[in-house]
């Protein structure tokens, strides 16, 4: 069963640019055993173990989900709505949703016409944002508009379920998994008495373009830095291991291999793993990866980047699903990898 940080990660909304509540959990957490625990003029929450060690480790992971933003309210009361994000608008039709506003959640469904009035074209056409309304029950224009602003964020209905074999269902698996782990890690850390300074940072604004990540690894100026995102779980119909490399559910945490990884930062996560006896996976990118790392890595001068995943099916869907073993595994190696950086340990290619 996931712990009550987990949860209340993964219940919390928090779109890009509309962070503050996740980050609300997260400082809780962090300040019951974090040095520092301070947020940046971005809303990026640093919590710091260690502070006068060295040399200084990043761990990132982004709190935003996908989600809307209330564009318009046309002259029925219907809320027509722009993506945060990228969305399937096949999974989109149909879901129950919440549009966050000054006083609160107010439920609604995003929907279309039935397929009984739909014309032979719109039947095999994927509808486009634009032909989808959020339907709150409103009687009137005036009616939505006194409740609804014109900016106000929409998620999914938090929909957290506990399937067979220690799998866990639900929306934000990513990246609030990546929270959960790399703050596990740092609560670890606490106690462990690593050598090395070490800086979680909860990033807002993955999701739009990797701009939390931007900003706090320029402030931070890490030596190394252990990005942890979700990553796409290849064992279910339709996806071709030949294409996307074979990724399990449940197999251990995935140590990714390739241009967007500092080579030696590879090296050491993997051995650790061995080491450590973690089950791990691994993935070839060659291309940079569409995560916080690729922010990271070219900060300032650069830093020595790893990233770690987490293997995950159905991707931006409401249904996103995750093994808790993998991220239970993804904490214990981030926590032996910083416990083996040292003053002495070089990650300069040679």
């Amino acid at each position: 069963m996931p712990d009550q940080f987990l949860r209340d990660l993964l219940e919390t909304p928090g779109t890009s640019g509309v962070e503050q509540s996740v980050q609300h959990v997260v400082r809780a957490f962090a300040s019951k055993f974090a040095a520092e625990v301070t947020t940046d003029i971005h809303g990026n929450v640093l919590a710091t173990v260690n502070p006068s060690g060295s040399p200084t480790i990043l761990l990132d992971a982004h709190c935003d989900q996908i989600g809307l933003i209330v564009r318009h309210i046309d002259n029925l009361g219907f809320v027509r709505v722009n993506p945060v994000g990228g969305w399937d608008m096949q999974i989109l039709l149909g879901q129950r949703l919440l549009i966050h506003t000054e006083s609160g959640p107010i439920p609604g469904v995003i929907a279309r016409k039935p397929i009984h009035l739909l014309d032979p074209d719109e039947r095999k056409t994927v509808p486009k944002m634009k032909d989808l309304w959020i339907d709150i029950g409103s009687a009137s224009e005036a009616e939505t508009r006194s409740i609804v602003r014109i900016g106000d964020s929409v998620t999914p209905e938090p929909c957290l379920r506990q399937l067979r074999n220690g799998r866990l269902s639900g929306v934000a698996m990513d990246d609030r998994t990546g929270i959960w782990v790399i703050l596990t890690a740092l609560r670890k850390l606490a106690d462990a008495k690593p050598k090395a300074k070490i800086v979680a940072v909860s990033a807002v604004q993955e999701e739009i373009g990797l701009r939390g990540a931007m900003t706090s690894a320029f402030n931070v100026n890490p030596d190394v830095a252990i990005a942890v995102d979700v990553t796409h779980a290849t064992d279910c119909p339709g996806i071709d291991p030949n294409e996307f490399g074979k990724i399990e559910i449940g197999k251990g945490p995935v140590i990714v291999r390739g241009p967007n990884a500092n080579p030696k930062v590879f090296e050491l996560l993997f051995s650790t793993a061995q080491k450590s006896s973690i089950p791990v996976q691994i993935n070839a990118l060659g291309y940079p990866a569409s995560n916080d790392g690729a922010a990271i890595q070219v900060t300032r001068g650069g830093c020595a980047t790893g990233l770690v995943t987490i293997p995950n099916r159905y991707m931006h869907s409401p249904v996103e699903l995750v093994a808790e073993s993998d991220l239970d595994h993804a904490a214990n190696l981030i926590t032996a990898f910083c416990l083996a950086v040292d003053e002495s340990t070089s990650f300069i290619p040679t």
